[in-house]
């Protein structure tokens, strides 16, 4: 598996894919430029910019990485080399889910370093009325890259049984933005002052909103840009969801790659 992973880094680093999206990292250094246009909330200002332009590019790593790599190996036909090694098809698929979560970490924290630099040179020019919360900032990061290896997952679970990249991208991001407001959706359908929908719908809505990921329960951006506290029972549930949803996502893809059949 250790092999497969490393197998997977060199690959990913070798894709234009990759490339062009690092190159996208470089609007980094407009965001001062832009926060300047609000004089009161700089630093504020930058702060959401960056961790918003951070969370843009490791959701195009997600989805292209985790979309496509899996169905490129197949296409060229690397899939069946490497299966014939003594590795099985669960090790195989696994080895390079682990291979593309490390280097959405790795990402996250090098662009982390980046918005850090940014913020940091934002609140020099106008000093904030409120001290950063570079915890909350650190917060906000790693959730962040914790999101999108979820993300992955999905991915990975669409191209288990897809024969075409466009089952796993598309039908990840359909899962993506459902799943970043199904928690809103939710509370509204379940207030009691919510009288206009049935009975059954809002069962229905329920069932949805326990199956899909809940990806704004990772969103931490407001308690970074405003310092609002972060609670800590709050996050030990979020990393527990992660743990759980990430396991039965990735057990199931394994199970349906298992039973797949390779033309």
């Amino acid at each position: 598996m250790l092999n497969q992973i490393g197998i997977t880094l060199k690959c990913i680093l070798r894709d234009r894919v990759f490339h062009g999206i690092i190159f996208s990292a470089l609007i980094f250094l407009f965001i001062p430029s832009v926060a300047s246009l609000s004089m009161r909330q700089m630093t504020e200002l930058s702060i959401t910019l960056s961790l918003s332009l951070l969370s843009f590019i490791l959701l195009l790593l997600a989805l292209f990485l985790g979309g496509t790599h899996l169905w490129k190996d197949i296409e060229r036909r690397y899939t069946y080399s490497a299966l014939t090694l003594p590795a099985s098809r669960t090790t195989y698929m696994i080895g390079k889910f682990l291979g593309i979560a490390l280097f959405i970490l790795v990402v996250a924290c090098i662009l982390g370093l980046v918005a850090a630099t940014v913020i940091q040179f934002a609140s020099g020019i106008y000093p904030p009325d409120r001290p950063i919360s570079w915890p909350n900032i650190a917060v906000a990061i790693v959730f962040d890259a914790l999101k999108y290896i979820l993300v992955v997952a999905t991915a990975f679970l669409f191209s288990s049984v897809g024969t075409s990249f466009f089952l796993p991208i598309f039908g990840t991001i359909c899962i993506y933005f459902v799943g970043s407001a199904s928690q809103q959706a939710y509370y509204y359908i379940s207030a009691p002052a919510t009288t206009d929908i049935s009975l059954f719908s809002k069962k229905a809505a329920t069932v949805v909103y326990y199956l899909l990921p809940n990806y704004s329960a990772f969103d931490y951006k407001v308690n970074a840009a405003y310092g609002v506290p972060i609670n800590g029972s709050g996050l030990l549930l979020t990393l527990g969801y992660f743990c759980i949803y990430l396991l039965v996502t990735v057990v199931v893809a394994a199970l349906l790659f298992e039973k797949r059949e390779l033309n």
